[in-house]
């Protein structure tokens, strides 16, 4: 049985492309055009890794992780940060607040397997 992998981006064009590359690889994936569904879809699916952007509607990737480590079924759930923000520190907040990891789109593709490889 494959990896599970939720992808929560609210570009569409951006989550397709993950998705894409990760089914390429052999994952199994699940999408969210949110933060409040991405949370849902985590419970309902418990995936193996959430790449999750930042700044999405309804609730932002920071709330989403607070959620998620808040819910002892998903504690331990690898969250990576997904992300257009870029700047210098952002990294270092998004590691400070709990993520697992980061990435910056736009998503360079080894990168992002890497980032994966890291924890499944």
């Amino acid at each position: 049985m494959s990896a599970r992998i939720l992808v929560a981006d609210d570009n569409t064009a951006s989550r397709e492309l993950v998705r894409e590359v990760l089914e390429m690889s052999g994952y199994d994936v699940v999408e969210a055009a949110d933060g409040l569904e991405a949370v849902a879809k985590a419970r309902e699916t418990t995936p193996d890794l959430l790449l999750v952007d930042i700044q999405m509607p309804h609730l932002d990737g920071y709330g989403v992780l607070r959620e998620l480590r808040a819910d002892p079924r998903l504690a331990a759930l690898h969250v990576v940060a997904l992300t257009a923000f870029a700047m210098q520190g952002d990294r270092e907040r998004a590691m400070d607040a709990g993520f697992d990891g980061y990435i910056s789109k736009p998503v360079n593709l080894a990168a992002l397997r890497e980032e994966i490889r890291r924890f499944i």
